[in-house]
Parts: structure tokens; C-alpha cells; sequence
């Protein structure tokens, strides 16, 4: 295939000269079919283990429609402003560019939110951090209101709160199951925060976060309680973020990423904060690499002020949350 059909998407092919044949057939229209065919391919020359899904999502992207709207328009032709789109679509994720920063959203928890390199791209792995929450929330106002109290407002601090993937999905749940939360999240970078913000108002759910810019518990006041302290803290060691894919080592925020020399310097400052922060009883869950699960489970267990420590697994049965209970 001819190395400019990239730049071109015309794929012209090459004729003999009119004295020898027919008029030449005009070339191949590109279609939907043709364009995802071709980009399909060539994604997969280019690594992607996702080639025909990235496909997909970014012909749609460039033709502004939904992906399900692709297969009833197989055979119309693309406009060529939509060619041009999909072309520079395709050459940047051809260089290990996310197809979430391409196309500017990702779902998450059934939800949309807006991402830009200013915040991590929300992953699968992290949902079994929000189902953890909810299951908190439920827990807790299970045992108000089983000892005649009432089940009150439940008060969740996210920190590392990024795109406010894990705190608006717990706000917007809640919300909907009628259990009544109050979130605060916090993040270090003003750029996440404005992006977090535009997404709590986009899901309607920003009467019930407030944002705070600063480093963890920085800026809460002394006083704050919470029932639940949860986040999505840096925790890959500062060594082994060069080694990741190209995808996150090249184009996601480093300061969302870097954990310190063992990966572990952000929990440890959570470790010995939190429990200035906790309500009687509070729960502490935290994102986590896998490998992290026994360090971690030392380390809340030295500091003395937490019990019932335990890992939860994400839907693939690795170890991603630890979970503890705040004594003190």
C-alpha cells in the first residue's frame, strides 16, 4: 500500500496511459466502511491493541455522530472536511496519542466526562473504587439508622481528585439511590480542578461537591470530619514512569502519576494525615497498584491508628483498593 495514502486518504492507483486501455475507473469512493477498514489497519501496524474500537470512536468524533450511527452509513462517503479531520485523528493516534485526549470525553461509571492532558484518563480499575464508596455510604447509614439514628448526611472527602470522575460518580449514584452525601474534593492542580468543575456541572451534580485547590488535607479546615477519606493518589515509583506505554509516559500528567522513589511517599503522607481528618469510625480506601497491597497493609497496620485492614480486587481479580477502618 502506497505510503502517502495517509496524507492523501485518496488511494489513487496508477494507470497504464489511455493509447493502451479504457478510460481509467474513477477512484474508490472512501466510505465509512473503506475509512475504518483502512485505519483499523493501519492502528494495528502502529501497536494499538484497540485498532477497530479507535477507529470507531474517532470517525465518529470527526463526522459528529454516535458509534452506532456508523453502521447504518457504511457505504456514504465522507465529506472531505471530515477526511481532513480523520486524518490528523489518525496520524496523532498513530504516535501513542489517547483516544480520549483526541476526541476531548470518557465514559466512566455510565458517565460522561470531559479529559485534557491536565487529568488522567479515567480507567475501568477505578470504577471498584466508587462501588467501594457507595458501599461504605450504604453500610454506614444501614448501622444509623439500625441504632435508631438518622441516617444524616454522609461526608466523603476525594482527594486527588483529577477529572472528578470518582467524586461526581459517587455524588450522581447517591443521588439517585436518595442517599444523602456531601463531597469534597480536593486536587493540587488548578487545571484539574477547572476540568473537574465543568464536570460536576455537565452530570447536574455540583450542588453536592465543593472543589478545593491544594496539596491532600492543605486546604481543609483543621476541624473537617469525614466518614469516608477516599482517592486515586500518584502512586507509580518516578523511575518506572519512563518505562510505561507511550501512551501515559508521553502524554499524560506526570504530577498525577509520580508516587515518589517506591511509588508509596503519597500514601504515606495520607497514612499519617488522615486521621486528623476522620469521623468516628471513618473508612479509608485508596487506589493502588497491585504489588502495593502488602506494603500498604504493613504500613496502616504500624501506624496503629487503623483497623479490619483489607484489599479489595478490581473486576479483573487484581489487588487495586485498601481498605481500613479510621480508630484513632
Amino acid at each position: 500500500m502506497s505510503p502517502h495514502v495517509l496524507a492523501s486518504l485518496t488511494f489513487r492507483e496508477s494507470h497504464v496511459s489511455q493509447a493502451e486501455s479504457p478510460p481509467p475507473t474513477p477512484p474508490e469512493a472512501w466510505t465509512v466502511r473503506r475509512v475504518l477498514e483502512w485505519t483499523t489497519g493501519h492502528l494495528k501496524k502502529h501497536g494499538s491493541d484497540t485498532a477497530r474500537l479507535d477507529a470507531e470512536i474517532l470517525l465518529a468524533h470527526a463526522r459528529g455522530c454516535q458509534r452506532i450511527q456508523l453502521y447504518t452509513a457504511y457505504d456514504e462517503p465522507l465529506a472531505d472536511s471530515v477526511r481532513a479531520t480523520m486524518r490528523d485523528l489518525v496520524q496523532r493516534r498513530a504516535q501513542a496519542e489517547p483516544v480520549a485526549y483526541l476526541v476531548g470525553h470518557r465514559e466512566f461509571f455510565s458517565l460522561n466526562f470531559r479529559v485534557t492532558r491536565d487529568v488522567l484518563i479515567p480507567r475501568p480499575d477505578t470504577e471498584t473504587l466508587v462501588i467501594e464508596i457507595i458501599e461504605g455510604v450504604k453500610t454506614l447509614v444501614a448501622a444509623r439508622t439500625s441504632s435508631g439514628q438518622a441516617a444524616g448526611t454522609v461526608r466523603i472527602l476525594d482527594l486527588c481528585t483529577g477529572s472528578g470522575c470518582v467524586a461526581i460518580a459517587v455524588a450522581k449514584n447517591c443521588q439517585m439511590t436518595k442517599l444523602n452525601v456531601n463531597v469534597i474534593a480536593t486536587d493540587i492542580s488548578p487545571a484539574a480542578l477547572s476540568i473537574a468543575r465543568e464536570n460536576a456541572a455537565a452530570n447536574k451534580i455540583d450542588d453536592r461537591i465543593e472543589f478545593f485547590e491544594g496539596d491532600l488535607f492543605a486546604p481543609l479546615a483543621s476541624a473537617a470530619k469525614f466518614d469516608i477519606i477516599s482517592g486515586n493518589p500518584p502512586y507509580i515509583s518516578s523511575a518506572e514512569i519512563d518505562t510505561l506505554d507511550a501512551e501515559v509516559a508521553k502524554h499524560e500528567p506526570r504530577l498525577a502519576l509520580d508516587g515518589g522513589p517506591t511509588g508509596l511517599s503519597v500514601f504515606e503522607r495520607l497514612i499519617a494525615a488522615a486521621p486528623q481528618h476522620a469521623a468516628p469510625g471513618a473508612l479509608f480506601l485508596m487506589e493502588m497498584s497491585p504489588e502495593q497491597a502488602e506494603p500498604l497493609q504493613q504500613m496502616l497496620t504500624a501506624h496503629g491508628g487503623y483497623s479490619d485492614v483489607t484489599v479489595r480486587k478490581d473486576l479483573a481479580g487484581r489487588p487495586r483498593i485498601i481498605k481500613a477502618r479510621i480508630t484513632g
